[in-house]
């Protein structure tokens, strides 16, 4: 850059200008505000590129993108003692600033800073760089490359923000920003984008699609109190194949600089905003470290817009909405390691999909009753599999409920029936209110002295049967005892092969030896369920 022999600044430059190259050899800011809120903030024209009108910022307050470019990659040397540095305040930045390319040394800070044309940052290399409530039509930063922090808290970009494939050293800090989109559909396009710890998206506005799609962060991604919206699009967040080594937040959020505390809870008081989700939610195939937390969260879905968590692996799922989402949310082939719920999260029939859904334990935010539980398994599988039921058993299982595992397992034979044949609906049938398809062992107990006592009656008013070996040992005719041994398989008691029935009486004994076998055989294989745990 062209510079007096002498040092100075150069003299084709404006005083302002020249006032900002002295700012920046010394590391100082160059603070051009006045202190005035109405004179401080941007006229409209600055703002959102409407007509100009109101006051403006005139030459006073402006430097051209060229003169800033000069200083970011060429600028001058150091006063002896300081680091140089570009820090401005209250400026109107005029033209298109072109970084694109080259590599900025000195550290950045703009404070309540306009841009008149897009800020291109693409290939571009910076230490760290730090923009607080600025205002510009778009940012395009493909591919940048960024050592330390980029924080864009409070700013306004009304034309969509570029920056897929960008590495970031430490921590992007987006909490409060604007984005709308502009001729494309993306807000925020921010496809392979790599953070070496946190993403900070917090009370965000974005209008348009925020994609992250194959995203790495090495840290936490927090969306707490963001609004998300893209009106005629199909996502409002995609981040498909994203990977958050720590966890993703999609929760309440509020303003905690304001509340002057950065504590986990909010401060009594504190106004908390829900995470608001107006399109479809994508995070298909996304890996998570630690969690993710869906609460406090609201999904405004249309036509077939969904809540998709497709094949998502995450250690702990927490999906405690307020209200369930109005549209389709789906989780096959999701695993999760504990699954905290609520009985009012999830959707009704129809809208639920968890074909492939696996998860090992389960603790509800509240009493979630088994009947709910089992109605949210029937809402996930309007064709009926076995799998949810046997999934959820064994979470039930693993808790140490298993009075209410078996109550799953009864429940999954009672789907399956109404698969079968009518042949096999009524056997079925049979089973259940005999023996609970065998998960309910003391009803065949029930039903063995029901049978015992109507046997018994009918023997003790049927004349006594003529013994089976004329000339051989007759025992005491005890009708008691007789229709207790048709009953009782393998066990003899001597009254069953002692006597010879016919007629009517014969249909009965063979009826009662009959349903004596099955009815054994239902009560030991309940009673093995009992004994095992892990059937």
């Amino acid at each position: 850059m062209a510079e007096a022999p002498d040092g100075a600044p150069p003299q084709d430059w404006t005083p302002v200008e020249q006032r900002m190259w002295r700012a920046f050899r010394e590391g100082r800011t160059c603070d051009l505000r006045t202190g005035h809120a109405d004179r401080d903030d941007p006229p409209p024209w600055l703002r959102t590129g409407a007509p100009p009108t109101g006051p403006e910022w005139g030459a006073e307050r402006t430097v051209r993108a060229q003169a800033v470019a000069e200083l970011l990659l060429d600028g001058p040397p150091p006063v002896p003692g300081r680091v140089t540095a570009l820090k401005l305040a209250g400026v109107r930045i005029t033209g298109r600033l072109m970084l694109s390319g080259g590599t900025v040394a000195p550290y950045v800070q703009l404070d309540d800073c306009c841009f008149d044309e897009p800020l291109m940052l693409q290939e571009c290399r910076v230490g760290s760089m730090r923009m607080v409530r600025c205002r510009m039509p778009r940012i395009d930063a493909a591919r940048l490359q960024v050592g330390g922090d980029l924080h864009l808290p409070q700013c306004l970009v009304t034309g969509g923000i570029r920056m897929a494939d960008a590495q970031i050293g430490t921590d992007l800090l987006l909490n409060q920003i604007t984005v709308r989109r502009g001729r494309a559909a993306q807000a925020f396009a921010a496809d392979g984008l790599t953070v070496g710890q946190d993403v900070d998206a917090e009370l965000i506005d974005v209008t348009g699609e925020f994609s992250l799609r194959s995203a790495r962060v090495g840290g936490r991604l927090s969306l707490r109190g963001a609004t998300l919206r893209n009106p005629g699009g199909r996502q409002a967040l995609n981040a498909a194949r994203i990977t958050v080594e720590h966890t993703l937040y999609l929760s309440g959020g509020w303003n905690a600089m304001a509340a002057g505390s950065s504590s986990a809870p909010p401060p009594e008081g504190v106004t908390v905003r829900d995470f608001t989700c107006h399109g479809g939610l994508r995070l298909d195939d996304g890996r998570f470290g630690n969690a993710v937390i869906i609460s406090r969260a609201r999904f405004l879905l249309q036509d077939e817009q969904q809540v998709s968590l497709r094949r998502v692996q995450a250690p702990e799922l927490c999906f405690t909405v307020p209200r369930a989402p109005e549209g389709m949310v789906v989780l096959s082939g999701a695993r999760i390691g504990k699954l905290t719920d609520a009985a009012g999260a999830w959707p009704s029939a129809g809208r639920l999909r968890m074909t492939g859904f696996s998860y090992d334990t389960l603790t509800p935010l509240a009493e979630f009753p088994l009947r709910d539980r089992l109605a949210w398994l029937q809402a996930a599988t309007p064709e009926f599999r076995p799998e949810p039921y046997e999934r959820l058993a064994a979470a039930l299982r693993a808790a140490g409920e298993d009075a209410a595992a078996r109550e799953v397992l009864l429940a999954r034979q009672r789907r399956r029936r109404e698969s079968l044949t009518a042949a096999g609906r009524v056997w079925g049938w049979l089973q259940d209110i005999t023996v609970g398809y065998g998960y309910r062992p003391g009803r065949a107990a029930v039903w063995m002295a029901v049978l015992w006592a109507l046997g018994a009656v009918y023997f003790a008013l049927h004349h006594t049967p003529p013994a089976a070996d004329a000339g051989g040992y007759r025992p005491h005719w005890s009708p008691a005892l007789y229709a207790l041994d048709l009953l009782l398989p393998v066990i003899d008691l001597g009254q069953d092969n002692a006597w010879r029935e016919t007629g009517l009486a014969q249909w009965v004994a063979s009826l009662l030896t009959l349903l004596g076998w099955m009815l054994a055989t239902t009560a030991a294989a309940g009673a093995t369920r009992l004994l095992r745990r892990g059937s």
